[in-house]
């Protein structure tokens, strides 16, 4: 299969979760990088080419795409009200018109979400395709992931620009899934342990600043099933869709192997770090599954990372005395 002939790559977002994993390995796969270089967040990675600049500054793409073949567009801001719309939106659009109207650009790969399905704030009677309408839960972030998707549509439609969206799920890096799941801060993701604390019992491990592992489940007892995704997993996606024309036009779901019980992934880190489990009622979560056959058949992505390997990853990180890097936003 011919090639799309990418050379010369333009990274948003590099120093975020995703960025700072995928830009080695586009490196390695002998790519040149651009990276736009966001002043509050410098990074340094030898071989990439920094610009500085913000995506809310309507010339930035002109400027930021000169020479360059294709996009990759990671940079994205969270539940911020006075910034999403900027940011996000207006950010993404600026970019989009400048790939569009620069006549050079082979590839724009946009940062989608499963947010932009609902995932388990709206019932999920059947597993999430890509042809699973755009139904956000509540917030601006899922909000404007929508919004970017369709603006991405509407440049395919209306100017045939050859994009491309790849659609992640919850991405667990460092000891995410430990932050997650565990009562002791820092809290990552929601809920919020201590906020759905009803029991005496719940109550008392954050009396006692006792930690211990949390197996949500519906009312009733049956452990809640979700899906996230391992960073590598991530990485993988991106190295697959990057010059790959059979890409062009579409979107691909993008997250692990399968869908886990909260009961078996309490089970797990208890077991590795002899923690008690805590049993905690969620009354609005709704079980859902990402279907990735579509991922699986036409970009031939292949996760490696269940979830027990990225609880194996997360405690190893910790063991071996790894700092977290600071939270930015919740999730």
């Amino acid at each position: 299969m011919k090639k799309l002939g990418v050379k010369n790559i333009l990274v948003t977002g590099g120093s975020g979760k995703i960025g700072k994993a995928a830009l080695p390995e586009i490196l390695k796969a002998g790519y040149k990088v651009r990276a736009i270089q966001f002043l509050p967040d410098p990074i340094e990675i030898e071989g990439v080419e920094f610009i500085e600049g913000t995506l809310t500054d309507p010339d930035l793409g002109e400027r930021a795409l000169e020479d360059m073949d294709a996009v990759l567009h990671l940079a994205t801001v969270k539940e911020n009200r006075e910034l999403f719309m900027d940011v996000n939106v207006k950010g993404t659009f600026f970019l989009l018109d400048a790939s569009m109207r620069c006549g050079h650009i082979k590839q724009f790969i946009q940062a989608g979400s499963d947010a932009r399905a609902g995932i388990y704030y709206h019932p999920q009677p059947i597993p999430i395709t890509e042809s699973h309408p755009h139904w956000a839960y509540l917030g601006y972030y899922a909000f404007s992931k929508v919004l970017e998707e369709t603006m991405v549509e509407q440049y395919i439609i209306q100017y045939n620009l050859p994009a491309t969206a790849l659609r992640f799920s919850w991405v667990m890096d460092e000891d995410d899934i430990l932050a997650h799941a565990t009562l002791k801060e820092p809290n990552l993701g929601v809920p919020i342990w201590k906020e759905i604390a009803v029991t005496a019992e719940q109550k008392g491990y954050f009396e006692k600043g006792e930690d211990a592992v949390a197996c949500m489940v519906h009312p009733g007892g049956k452990p809640c099933i979700r899906q996230v995704v391992g960073i590598k997993d991530v990485v993988q996606s991106i190295m697959l869709a990057i010059d790959n024309p059979v890409t062009l036009g579409e979107a691909f779901n993008v997250s692990g192997p399968a869908p886990f019980s909260y009961h078996i992934m309490a089970k797990r880190i208890s077991e590795k770090l002899g923690l008690p489990i805590v049993e905690f009622e969620n009354q609005e979560f709704h079980d859902f599954c990402i279907d990735l056959s579509k991922s699986r058949s036409v970009l031939g992505y292949d996760p490696e990372y269940d979830i027990i390997k990225i609880v194996d990853e997360a405690i190893k990180f910790r063991q071996e005395g790894h700092q977290r890097t600071p939270l930015k936003y919740i999730g």
